[in-house]
């Protein structure tokens, strides 16, 4: 672990190497899982309010699944996530082409909406914790679909942080990242 700011980070989102490979997963971290996506609270708001900008990108059944269950659930943990469309995938989903994408993304890259989708999505595999003292830690989430990921991750020499380098800035800023960048460089010296 190493300590940056107030934040704690997984050693192992500098050193494990990770590239997301859409080809071959087919987009099933979307799909497969016990619950939705984790939600900020305000994010919850901003679903809610750039609805009707998204919503034609997504499936019937997920448009089903938000007007039923809301814009977001509680999960068993007590945490705020996504609908699921027959406890499956993500409500916010559509496929093309056999693979399962992001219908707010989507909706983002038509210009259609300024939110981009869920932050705990576009950071996946780094996963956000809130500590009790107020902390903040930062986890690699190692999952057995993303195997295609580590491979090609490992493949291109691409670490964890490195792929994900947009979402980081996203949520934490550009001087997070530099700083991430300089604990690689003292984590790969002799």
């Amino acid at each position: 672990m190493i300590e940056i700011d107030d934040k704690i980070v997984s050693a192992d989102l500098l050193r494990e190497c990770f590239a997301c490979d859409i080809a071959q997963c087919k987009g099933i971290c979307c799909v497969e899982g016990n619950a939705g996506a984790p939600l900020e609270a305000e994010e919850v708001e901003i679903l809610e309010r750039e609805y009707p900008n998204y919503k034609p990108c997504m499936t019937p059944e997920g448009i089903e699944a938000v007007e039923r269950q809301g814009f977001m659930v509680v999960d068993e943990d007590g945490d705020l996530t996504t609908p699921l469309v027959n406890d499956a995938e993500c409500a916010y989903t559509y496929e093309e082409n056999g693979v399962t994408l992001c219908a707010i993304e989507k909706a983002w890259m038509e210009g259609k909406t300024p939110f981009r989708k869920p932050i705990s999505c576009h950071l996946y595999p780094i996963r956000i914790m809130r500590f009790s003292n107020g902390t903040v830690g930062l986890n690699y989430h190692r999952w057995s679909v993303c195997a295609p990921a580590r491979r090609c991750g490992a493949k291109l020499g691409i670490p964890v942080y490195k792929a994900l380098r947009e979402p980081i800035v996203r949520r934490f800023g550009e001087e997070f990242y530099k700083a991430l960048e300089a604990a690689e460089e003292l984590i790969r010296q002799p």
